[in-house]
């Protein structure tokens, strides 16, 4: 419902660019870490528990927007993402993917992020079939502080504020 709610409150600009913005808010904002070029947010509206984006601190649209940098520092933090959601919540495997435009399904389509969605044998269920709606068995709060353990853990070069 806060999803929904938010919907009629009116289009009050990028949530990514404001969580990049505001650093002394990460937790409350759920970013996991932050790198030189990108950035690693817990979707608030998940699909699944984990479900994470990673995306560029630019305001850029499409991946030919990215330079190099930019772009190899993505894929290691989403390598990186997929080893701490693996260790952390004992995925199966992973769907990892962008949406490009809004009629590919970007909600956000002016910012560019990657999805990573964690997912695990046999974690359909009835739920979505009968009622449309999904279950999330983690708080976000309480995965968001047991992924950044993980990373501090495994010593990655991301920054965690």
């Amino acid at each position: 419902m806060e999803y929904i709610n938010g919907l009629a409150d009116g289009d009050d600009g990028c949530f990514l660019c404001r969580c990049r913005d505001d650093r002394k808010n990460d937790a409350a904002n759920l970013v996991l870490w932050r790198g030189r070029k990108n950035f690693i947010v817990l979707n608030r509206f998940p699909y699944t528990g984990g479900h994470s984006m990673v995306a560029p601190l630019e305001h850029l649209a499409d991946l030919t927007d990215l330079d190099d940098a930019t772009m190899l520092e993505m894929l290691q933090m989403i390598r990186d993402l997929q080893r701490v959601l693996s260790q952390t919540v004992h995925a199966h495997g992973f769907n990892i993917g962008i949406n490009l435009g809004r009629c590919a399904g970007a909600g956000l389509p002016d910012h560019l992020h990657v999805h990573v969605v964690p997912r695990w044998a046999g974690d359909t269920n009835f739920m979505p079939v009968l009622t449309g709606k999904t279950v999330i068995p983690v708080a976000l709060e309480k995965l968001f502080a047991q992924l950044r353990q993980t990373a501090g853990q495994l010593r990655l070069p991301w920054q965690m504020t």
